[in-house]
């Protein structure tokens, strides 16, 4: 199979439009990262996004809509709380969890009752997902457990020869997933962090909770159960430069090419080390996390993350994916 990257204009979406209906999958550009899409009221096209991530059977899928698509009979009811969220932050980076009615193949939900619905502020997705007019599951568009693509050349370079169409929108300015809510409560409740953070939540419910997985409990949300996001190269963690200096050293010292993930801030005193800049606020690291770690990749025998002084805002969902990136347990 031939793999086309093509930019988002009225012969792609027909284009796309009949790779949808047909039972492909098509990738397609998102604020956040680029998505891996199919048709979600067909089970055939949602289990093989499956298998082509090499996706756990467990992990849910997000369902994308077009901003004007109604989403009533896929939904069993919806709080206040849920409908004042939607009109103040979508389209955008926030995918809202609802009861389901069963519409969309089951293989969606993994199981669950529930359905996760998002509608992107892309152009480039709001015209593939209008052109369509259905719900498209779609997770990110990696190989699963691989570093989240931002590009349509990191979705080539996964999926080159495995499906047909990449709508190429750009470089993803938002960098990290979106945010996950669950709306089947009384009270909203974080799934998964991301762009839009819990005090925004909190300024138009009044209340959110952050949920926390306990052991053996089946995930409720992708990106919570398993390891996401790693880089094809060696990796190492630390808190501080000095120790990252001193595992620099010692690879380079073995004939390595190591190479530190870090801050601004802590470039100083790396002293003439390789780095490569995640930025000073919680914004640039999301923007350039992902895109940094598939550099690396390419190049680093070892890649050192130092974990960032920065806090609050979207620094939690930064956080989030800089530790399973790097295999970090017992995140703080």
């Amino acid at each position: 199979m031939e793999t086309q990257i093509i930019g988002c204009y009225s012969g792609a979406l027909s284009l796309a439009k009949e790779y949808i209906e047909a039972g492909e999958v098509v990738a397609f550009h998102t604020e956040t990262v680029y998505g891996l899409g199919a048709n979600a009221f067909s089970d055939d096209a949602v289990l093989k996004i499956f298998a082509l991530k090499g996706r756990p059977a467990d992990n849910p899928l997000i369902v994308h809509v077009h901003r004007e698509y109604d989403i009533s009979p896929l939904i069993d009811g919806e709080p206040k709380y849920a409908a004042a969220l939607r009109r103040a932050f979508l389209p955008g980076p926030l995918t809202m969890v609802y009861p389901s009615t069963g519409k969309v193949s089951k293989y969606v939900s993994c199981g669950l009752d529930t359905l996760a619905i998002r509608v992107p502020s892309s152009p480039t997705a709001q015209a593939f997902l209008k052109e369509v007019d259905l719900p498209i599951a779609a997770p990110s568009a990696n190989l699963s457990k691989h570093v989240s693509p931002v590009t349509a050349r990191h979705v080539y370079d996964d999926f080159h020869g495995k499906i047909p169409l990449i709508l190429d929108g750009g470089a993803c300015s938002g960098g990290i997933e979106s945010t996950v809510l669950d709306c089947t409560g009384e009270i909203p409740q974080i799934l998964r962090e991301g762009l839009v953070t819990r005090e925004m939540i909190v300024s138009v419910a009044g209340d959110c909770k952050v949920y926390v997985r306990k052991e053996g409990e089946k995930p409720k949300s992708p990106g919570m159960a398993y390891k996401h996001y790693s880089p094809r190269c060696k990796t190492a963690f630390c808190r501080a430069a000095e120790e990252a200096a001193a595992l620099y050293d010692e690879e380079e010292k073995n004939g390595g090419a190591p190479c530190i993930l870090c801050e601004s801030a802590s470039i100083p005193a790396l002293g003439e080390r390789a780095t490569l800049d995640l930025g000073g606020t919680g914004e640039q690291m999301a923007e350039r996390l992902y895109a940094l770690l598939r550099r690396a990749e390419e190049n680093a025998t070892l890649l050192i993350g130092i974990e960032p002084k920065e806090q609050g805002g979207v620094m939690a969902g930064v956080r989030n994916r800089l530790h399973r990136a790097f295999g970090v347990e017992n995140e703080t």
